[in-house]
């Protein structure tokens, strides 16, 4: 076995996770109700016992570490746009742009096939923001208003949203669980876009047909026709213009506000008085949410100091045997990562270079190593109720992220894409090599 310098770490630091994952999904197991044990009071909780441990430190030690994790530049972006969407969601549903959007799909669709034609369009939209997080909290109203006026549960359609957004965070040139996968692994992002496209497809495709068999049959609780105004619906159609010409998530947000306020404000749906008091009222609705991923941030900042995130890589490694071995350890590592963390790009940079390590010792193709640590975080990702995705789509429905995970097929279809990928070998494809810039064929199937 080739030898990977890794730290034994410290399994005890992974308590305070252990403790908030117990207590939310335990407490809502045993009392069959998951809004008795709110997100924030749980991981509070865990916050203070992470600060308790590891007596050698100084408390003012912790606390530093604490802030320095909950300070970090990607949960301070995942805390604003959690606040922007919840402004655009707010002034958005206003001026009547949900109704409009909800009832001009119930025109031109099917009911059995509205899932679905999210679910597409999910996936359209995210592969060209490269966010899944815009995506979700852009798509989440349209599903939620879809939901509202059909048979249709809110959970499901709430699944469908993150699902398609999970596919572009997935696939996307300009996603940053992809800058960091092929930069870690060091190889070009469109040979990685290769390989993750030809392996999780079929896993949109079989997504697609699930949710048009299982929607069948559902009756709209509109009766006659569907009005619409399309003028109402050009601050989603803005927010989608933005994404393929490569905006950021935060001009897209704010941009479709002002956009969604100047429309309202000339249809008469409400006074600019009225439209800051919807920004307002957006804001603060998710605010909870933006405290939950701040408290994140900080206890898994404090578990990884403590040894917890080397701990889950030691027990990863110490398993591997094989190549194929080594294919299922990478995809573990990230996943395990991902579990602990709570956000596919930071597990990916975490792990990238354990990966990269891992692969080059047991002679692993980096397209692979880079398109398994993206497949499987973005798996997880896709089902951990204290994710952000989940948390976003879980707040705007005013549900439990718990209910959505049944109703998470893409997110799990695309792990045990990956699982087959690693039994059967990676599909061939052709490779720029990046040395002498021309094209090299070259299969990446274990030999």
């Amino acid at each position: 076995m080739p030898n990977l310098k890794v730290k034994k770490g410290n399994p005890f630091a992974l308590f305070p996770l252990l403790v908030f994952v117990l207590l939310f999904i335990g407490t809502g197991i045993i009392t069959k109700d998951f809004s008795n044990m709110p997100l924030n009071v749980a991981i509070l909780i865990a916050a203070a016992i992470a600060l308790m441990m590891n007596r050698k430190e100084k408390l003012s030690s912790k606390v530093e570490t604490f802030t320095k994790g909950a300070g970090h530049p990607n949960i301070i972006l995942m805390a604003v746009i959690f606040i922007l969407a919840g402004a655009f969601s707010a002034v958005a549903r206003g001026m009547g742009a949900v109704e409009s959007t909800v009832n001009l799909g119930l025109s031109l669709l099917p009911t059995n096939l509205l899932m679905v034609g999210l679910f597409v369009i999910g996936c359209f939209i995210s592969i060209s923001m490269g966010t899944s997080m815009g995506t979700v909290v852009a798509l989440a109203p349209i599903g939620i208003g879809i939901a509202s006026q059909t048979g249709i549960p809110l959970a499901l359609a709430m699944a469908t949203v993150i699902g398609g957004a999970m596919f572009g965070d997935n696939l996307s040139m300009i996603s940053d669980t992809t800058i960091a996968a092929v930069r870690t692994q060091n190889i070009k992002m469109k040979d990685k876009f290769k390989v993750n496209f030809l392996i999780v497809l079929p896993g949109a495709i079989v997504t697609a047909i699930v949710l048009g068999i299982i929607t069948r049959g559902n009756v709209a609780s509109l009766g006659g026709d569907y009005p619409y105004e399309l003028f109402k619906i050009l601050p989603y159609i803005a927010v989608f213009v933005a994404a393929l010409l490569g905006a950021h998530v935060l001009v897209v947000l704010l941009g479709g506000t002002l956009f969604a306020g100047i429309i309202g404000m000339i249809d008469g749906s409400y006074s600019f008085g009225g439209f800051l008091q919807l920004v307002a009222e957006g804001i603060i609705s998710m605010e909870d949410l933006a405290i939950i991923a701040i408290l994140i941030g900080g206890v898994v900042e404090i578990i990884k100091y403590n040894g917890g995130i080397d701990y889950l890589l030691y027990v990863i490694t110490s398993k591997i045997k094989s190549k194929k071995g080594a294919d299922f350890g990478i995809a573990g590592l990230v996943s395990m990562a991902n579990i602990a963390t709570a956000n596919n790009t930071i597990s990916i940079i975490i792990t990238g270079p354990l990966a990269k390590s891992i692969a080059d010792e047991y002679e692993i193709d980096p397209r692979k190593s880079a398109s398994l640590l993206d497949m499987f975080a973005s798996s997880w990702q896709g089902i951990l109720p204290y994710g952000g995705q989940m948390l976003a789509a879980a707040g705007l429905a005013a549900i439990s992220p718990v209910s959505i995970i049944p109703y998470s097929f893409y997110p799990v279809l695309i792990g045990i894409c990956g699982v087959v990928a690693i039994l059967i070998g990676y599909p061939k494809f052709r490779q720029t090599d990046k040395s002498v810039e021309k094209i090299v064929v070259s299969p990446i199937e274990d030999k």
